[in-house]
């Protein structure tokens, strides 16, 4: 589907990227459009206002996508349960749809890309580029939520199994779940696709397949593990870029091992992590930098060890930490397994990906679920904060704590 620059100095394609003004669907895709630039490519993105100016700072063409899209403040985590908070997203996804299909479609008038790259949550978008005739990739920077036989349905975490108790779980689970979804997702786009001409889509797996390629942002070992995945279906790898920045320099101040403990980037509500932390680790023998994103923290407690910082360059802190503590979100998570220092994943914003998340995180931490997280710690079967402690000498090639849960992992890769 990658068009190449020709070599006697041709010009190259023309990607059109359409991306939800929300860094964690952003920043996986960018190494992908720099190295199309490499190539010869040309390379557009419509998306916000922040995130333009950040994509031009970077040397990308990028424009705003239009007024009643240029933001986007999701409300999920006001939901009471994890399912209702992933309904609820779908929801204020599917609210997108319409002005997605008119601003999409004055993109590819406008600029008449070779290929559209879009956003798995821009279903209006997504039948826009399907109607166009233009070869259209989705970019998934998390688990895909397709079906496979021995698979438990998308979202809840739940683990493999392949006797008669799992086959019926799994058969009366998925009409509930997937299904649901499905279905949630179906009302706002299929009458937008009848206007277009195109088919109506009834099941989950129909939304994703509808593109021409999948590029998923993660690895098999942070999935449960398949043998029958689409040809349509590029695992890429995680998509670990950030802004450029500098280490901050109170960092080098630091003299004790370091946790990080980051709080998600668009506001989920988990103003509670923040405050357990600051409660587990202020007697302990351990630095941490706390960066809270749109959290308002400010009626903390917050002890001398813990640095608080609205945003930081993650990469700087975790080539020193020993530890993360984290909302679950992707982008932290697999950018600190990639650094190899252990996690511990509290989805406390409630949404179901993010428990999928949690789920497949032991082997490298530990995955708490959302209501075991407490001011002295995590009450789940997975270590607290304040039980890291130094690796015995010899035992892992860097630094870092050995962390140890209060029962064994139940996945065993990750």
């Amino acid at each position: 589907m990658t068009p190449e620059a020709g070599s006697s100095g041709t010009a190259g394609a023309t990607f059109l990227a359409f991306v939800e003004p929300v860094p964690g669907r952003l920043y996986p895709l960018v190494a992908t459009l720099q190295e199309l630039q490499r190539r010869g490519h040309r390379v557009i993105v419509r998306t916000g206002p922040a995130e333009v100016d950040l994509l031009r700072s970077v040397g990308i063409e990028a424009e705003v996508l239009a007024q009643e899209l240029a933001a986007f403040n999701p409300t999920d985590w006001q939901a009471r349960t994890r399912f209702g908070a992933l309904l609820r997203a779908l929801d204020e996804f599917g609210a997108r749809a319409r002005p997605q299909v008119a601003d999409l479609g004055a993109a590819i008038h406008a600029h008449q890309p070779d290929v559209v790259i879009l956003d798995e949550t821009s279903w209006g978008a997504a039948a826009a580029a399907e109607h166009s005739g233009r070869p259209w990739a989705f970019s998934v920077p998390s688990p895909v939520p397709l079906g496979s036989p021995g698979v438990p349905p998308f979202g809840l975490g739940m683990r493999p199994r392949d006797d008669l108790v799992g086959r019926v779980r799994d058969r009366v689970v998925r009409p509930l779940t997937v299904g649901t979804l499905a279905r949630v997702i179906a009302r706002h786009v299929n009458p937008l696709r009848v206007e277009l001409g195109l088919r109506p889509l009834h099941r989950l797996d129909e939304f994703y397949l509808a593109a021409d390629l999948l590029l998923n942002y993660t690895a098999e070992p942070f999935d449960y593990p398949r043998t029958d995945w689409p040809t349509k279906v590029r695992r890429v790898g995680p998509g670990l870029w950030e802004p450029p920045s500098t280490a901050p320099p109170w960092l080098d101040e630091l003299g004790r091992p370091i946790v990080l403990v980051t709080c998600s980037t668009a506001f989920q509500n988990d103003v509670r992590l923040a405050e357990a932390a600051c409660v587990a680790f202020a007697h302990e023998p351990f630095d941490v930098v706390l960066t809270t994103g749109e959290v308002d923290v400010s009626a903390a407690t917050v002890p001398a060890n813990v640095r608080v910082e609205r945003f930081v360059p993650h990469s700087a802190v975790l080539d020193r930490a020993v530890c993360v503590v984290c909302h679950a979100g992707m982008g932290i998570t697999q950018k600190a397994l990639a650094h190899g220092v252990p996690v511990v994943a509290v989805p406390s914003d409630g949404t179901s990906p993010r428990s999928r998340v949690a789920s497949r995180s032991p082997a490298r931490g530990s995955g708490c679920p959302s209501g075991s997280w407490t001011r002295n710690g995590c009450a789940g079967p997975c270590t607290t904060p304040s039980r890291c402690a130094p690796a015995p000498s010899g035992s892992r090639p860097r630094s870092g704590p050995r962390v140890v849960p209060r029962r064994p992992p139940t996945h065993s890769k990750c």
